[in-house]
């Protein structure tokens, strides 16, 4: 299946977890993509698998800092232009950190929000320019169940989230005449770089009870990666032509 022949593609957070999965899944079905994360060491990992693929020879890898406005514009305009335009946008770049609320740094809280919620919005303003030139063009972007269900000790990270589910909602209504899908995915119970093992900053007397009901009720244990990734090229994709301006979650049945 090939869905995404000629098309292009900027996924963020792409040297690990679901961001890494999903730009192997948007190789595999023919799109030229710029993967791009902070983590170099990451990135090499990405382009290592898309070798031993034999897909390297349609992907790009780039560092970025999304929560670095000037590296934001560089970065894009150099992805867009060796892409000559652009299709997809999936931003999955993003960090994950727990404390107490009552103990919670302003520091932390505005790292956590400059990484997830301005980080999304700076990318996505600067590659809608040419997604407005580009072909059935769409932003995915990245909420979680914990925007709408709680997630004790992650209020910061929540409130990135749920940031992030309004401001798609809001882009997908402003720019709807003009063709552009815009949807979220909202994973939970996803086993990746950013869930395993504890949670950074999880206090040492955290109430372990909290977490009995974010179990999945599928499966044995958190799905892998790629289960995600499967989700955003269905919705990044023909198959999704219908679907914008809202957002799929994907925890296997952990909020049912």
């Amino acid at each position: 299946m090939h869905r995404f022949d000629g098309h292009r593609a900027l996924i963020t957070g792409a040297g690990s977890g679901i961001g890494q999965a999903t730009v192997h899944r948007f190789l595999a079905e023919g799109a030229r993509v710029v993967a791009a994360d902070i983590d170099a060491d990451g990135l090499r990992s990405t382009a290592d698998r898309a070798a031993e693929d034999g897909t390297a020879g349609r992907l790009e890898t780039r560092v970025l800092d999304i929560a670095d406005e000037a590296a934001v514009r560089s970065g894009v305009a150099a992805a867009v232009a060796g892409l000559g335009g652009l299709d997809v946008l999936v931003n999955a770049a993003g960090i994950l950190r727990s404390a107490h609320t009552h103990e919670t740094g302003l520091d932390l809280f505005n790292k956590i929000i400059s990484i997830n919620l301005t980080g999304t919005f700076l990318v996505t303003r600067e590659a809608l320019p040419a997604l407005l030139e580009g072909r059935s063009p769409v932003v995915v972007n990245f909420s979680s169940t914990s925007a709408a269900f709680a997630h004790p000790y992650m209020a910061a990270y929540a409130a990135s989230k749920g940031g992030i589910q309004a401001m798609t909602h809001a882009i997908a209504s402003e720019y709807s005449k003009q063709g552009l899908r815009a949807v979220c995915v909202a994973p939970g119970s996803i086993a990746s770089g950013m869930t395993r093992g504890r949670v950074p900053g999880l206090p040492e007397d955290a109430d372990m009870t909290l977490f009995a009901k974010l179990t999945p009720a599928l499966g044995e244990g958190f799905a892998a990666p790629e289960t995600v990734a499967g989700v955003i090229a269905m919705l990044a994709s023909q198959d999704g032509a219908f679907i914008t301006g809202t957002e799929i979650r994907i925890d296997g049945g952990t909020h049912m």
